[in-house]
């Protein structure tokens, strides 16, 4: 699995652990759905963002490397 797509997955799943924090503990929790939107708004236009820097860190690749053939 890529970066570009743990990151789709971790977004989806924060937005949906907000939304059934936000319904059944407190309604605060809406802000965390909009962090994470700002978070993948922000990184559409700069690049930066933190889970892909951990992604990378633990040696997980980007889709342009997994296309790159392996040379022997």
């Amino acid at each position: 699995m890529s970066i570009e797509r743990i990151i789709m997955a971790f977004a989806g799943m924060m937005v949906l652990l907000s939304i059934v924090l936000t319904t059944w503990v407190h309604a605060n929790f809406i802000w965390l759905t909009v962090f994470v939107g700002v978070n993948l708004f922000q990184s559409a236009f700069t690049g930066f963002c933190p889970i892909a820097i951990l992604m990378k860190r633990l040696g997980v690749k980007t889709e342009a490397e997994l296309a790159v053939p392996v040379k022997n």
